[in-house]
């Protein structure tokens, strides 16, 4: 998996109506060195009516959609927040990076890791076990707390479900120079005298 030390996560919530996906919730956390530094997190104005199912699953409300920022503002503030950091995300390939791209933001050069892909690859072994590969029950497996179907809690799950898995590699790194080290025959011997002209 490839290493980042500096990224934005991220995560949309959006509402179908017509057939057409509508943003509602923009948020994203950026991570330096392991820690969160900076948060970005808004809802974003739709006249389209919210569907009672959105409602009950992320507990965003009519009320806070009609008070938002128009999308365009939005994602303008995103994109700055951005930058030209590397992203990553929850099986954003398949939905928020679209969703993102019809709404004039083309981020799939910046996207660097997966965090569901990960999961995917890992699942005979650091998640042998798990029931489903949902974000919220890979944190939840992975200790991670966090209210999932709300896009700032989900970009910082997913942020930190990463950085379980950068941990997991750099353990599994360590062992097994260590199990190096052990098995060969020279292994606690300082040889460096030894080919010293």
């Amino acid at each position: 998996m490839k290493e980042l030390s500096h990224y934005v996560s991220f995560d949309l919530e959006f509402n179908q109506f017509e057939g057409k996906y509508h943003i509602i919730q923009v948020s994203a956390v950026r991570f330096a060195d392991g820690q969160e530094v900076a948060h970005f997190d808004s809802y974003a104005y739709t006249d389209k009516p919210l569907k009672s199912f959105i409602n009950g699953l992320t507990g965003i409300t009519s009320d806070k959609i009609l008070q938002a920022p128009p999308l365009e503002q939005v994602l303008e503030e995103f994109q700055d927040f951005v930058a030209d950091s590397p992203l990553i995300g929850y099986n954003a390939i398949k939905s928020d990076l679209p969703i993102l791209a019809e709404n004039g933001l083309e981020f799939t050069d910046q996207y660097a890791v997966d965090v569901f892909e990960e999961a995917s690859k890992r699942r005979p072994s650091d998640l042998h076990g798990i029931k489903n590969l949902q974000l919220h029950t890979v944190a939840q497996f992975l200790g991670v707390a966090g209210k999932s179907h709300d896009s700032l809690e989900d970009a910082r799950m997913t942020a930190l479900v990463y950085e379980a898995f950068l941990e997991s590699d750099r353990a599994r790194q360590l062992l097994t120079e260590q199990e190096s080290f052990s098995t060969s025959p020279f292994g606690g011997l300082d040889l460096s005298n030894f080919f010293n002209d």
